[in-house]
């Protein structure tokens, strides 16, 4: 991915600390780390230490300094100033990894720093390498704010949302999504066409998928990527279709942008030749 070539650096802002952050210290004083625990881009492990000394069950993992992956489900997911040093892609890719990691109905907090002042890539002070850093706004809610750094607290997105007449925007509270990222959302097809039918969403509510915004449309492909990926890996198709009804002409039933991931299967059909050209009778072949 042409992102991490670019950014190559970011682990070198990962402090040794003799003791725990300030923003994990903060929610375990308050009771709100609870049952299995992920650190998320521990670092050197100075926060996973300070769990364990407090008799919690955590796991730590970074793709640098601790790189097993993580298996299984957590009930609480803590990921501390990581969001900082990635660009936005990355960051995406983050959101998408804690949410599946997160059991459903447990919560993840993001801390992110307030106190940087100038965004971009800079000269480490001790690696004397180039290191980048922005400031990163999330729509979650607000579990800390003041001048140094803001705690997000997240939790799966149907679990978050109020009826407000759309099935898209207040999806079933029953519903875990596959993926989901600060934007957009994944859930399987409640009527699937094939197994493993999927659906990206963008959590703002819009109806036409070429109004959405250039971020919101990037949002849906990066998810539609990990999505393709999840389904390769649990169903084993061999192909898919992908695709966007935008208006009633075109077939859209439910006035909430959103693109059809669809895996295809030897002989699920007799003819497959022409694939989304059949959505016009007699057009499939030519």
């Amino acid at each position: 991915m042409e992102w991490l070539k670019q950014n190559p650096n970011a682990h070198l802002t990962a402090k040794e600390r003799d003791r725990a952050s300030f923003p994990l210290r903060w929610l375990a004083e308050r009771g709100k780390i609870e049952g299995r625990v992920l650190d998320y881009g521990c670092g050197y492990g100075a926060d996973v230490r300070y769990l364990e000394r407090k008799g919690f069950d955590v796991t730590g993992y970074d793709p640098h300094y601790a790189p097993e992956q993580p298996t299984g489900e957590f009930d609480t997911i803590f990921c501390g100033y990581v969001l900082n040093v990635l660009f936005p892609e990355q960051q995406a890719e983050v959101l998408m990894h804690v949410s599946e990691l997160l059991k459903f109905g447990g919560k993840a907090y993001f801390a992110v720093r307030r106190d940087i002042r100038y965004e971009g890539f800079r000269t480490h002070r001790v690696h004397k390498k180039q290191t980048f850093q922005c400031n990163v706004k999330l729509p979650f809610q607000n579990a800390l704010l003041n001048d140094f750094c803001e705690i997000y607290e997240y939790q799966h997105y149907p679990l978050t949302q109020e009826w407000n007449g759309c099935v898209f925007c207040t999806p079933s509270r029953q519903r875990r999504p596959i993926t989901e990222s600060a934007t957009a959302y994944a859930i399987y097809d409640k009527y699937p066409v094939s197994e493993g039918h999927a659906l990206i969403l963008p959590k703002r509510h819009c109806a036409d998928y070429f109004e959405l915004s250039a971020k919101e449309q990037q949002a849906c492909w990066l998810l539609a990527n990990r999505v393709q990926t999840i389904l390769q890996q649990q169903f084993q198709p061999d192909g898919f279709n992908v695709g966007i009804n935008v208006h009633a002409p075109a077939g859209q039933t439910v006035f909430h942008a959103h693109i059809h991931v669809i895996p295809r299967y030897k002989g699920d059909v007799g003819n497959p030749r022409g694939g989304v050209r059949g959505v016009v009778p007699g057009k499939r072949s030519y």
